[in-house]
């Protein structure tokens, strides 16, 4: 999966990237040439993180698309009333915008206190800190978690519970790599598979049955 140019980035990527470059600038200026170069690539590399591409999403009906870019790590099959769940691992070379994986109404959103272990983890999805999103649909509730890892601290998550949201719209970030988990209601088919790329608000995930 290549990866997508824009000029496009998040608005929290503003303050490190003003503090980076200030700091070239007085380092440049005083002289000190390779802290200003090693200041300057961290703004850029800022720039890269933060980036924000416009993606077209068209999800059909029932379709449940991925949260988050990065690759597949975890699929639980569902049992006892549960769902089946996918675990995505997205590095510091993925876009880290979160989009809504499907059209609903959101009517939970919960910041669940945690560790900060490597997103990678089977564990991670149960003992680091995490915000969970639940979304109604007409064959049952998706949930939604965006997972912190061992770089990233700070989840971003602007969904507030009443609001009606549209597969694909732009929603969170977390900074510095993380894992999004999203959790199916009974009866979902799976059609990602282990280790495959995905991509935020185009790749379908699953599939849910009419109730």
């Amino acid at each position: 999966m290549k990866p997508e140019f824009t000029w496009r980035v998040a608005r929290e990527a503003l303050p490190f990237f003003l503090g980076l470059a200030v700091t070239a600038a007085i380092a440049w200026w005083i002289g000190w040439i390779p802290v200003a170069l090693g200041a300057l690539l961290g703004a850029l590399l800022v720039l890269a993180f933060f980036r924000d591409p416009a993606r077209d999403t068209a999800a059909e009906p029932g379709v449940v698309l991925a949260p988050g870019d990065g690759r597949v790590v975890r699929i639980q099959p569902g049992g006892e009333g549960r769902g089946p769940a996918i675990s995505i691992f997205l590095s510091i070379f993925n876009v880290h915008i979160q989009r809504v994986p499907v059209s609903g109404r959101v009517t939970a959103v919960e910041r669940i206190p945690g560790r900060f272990r490597a997103a990678f983890k089977g564990e991670a999805s149960e003992v680091n800190a995490r915000v969970a999103v639940r979304i109604d649909t007409p064959w049952g509730a998706v949930e939604c978690v965006q997972i912190t890892g061992l770089v990233a601290r700070r989840i971003v998550c602007r969904l507030q519970p009443g609001a009606e949201v549209v597969a694909g719209e732009r929603y969170g970030l977390i900074h510095f790599g993380s894992r999004m988990d999203v959790k199916l209601p009974p009866g979902a088919v799976v059609l990602a598979e282990m280790g495959s790329r995905t991509r935020a608000g185009q790749t379908p995930l699953a599939r849910l049955e009419a109730p």
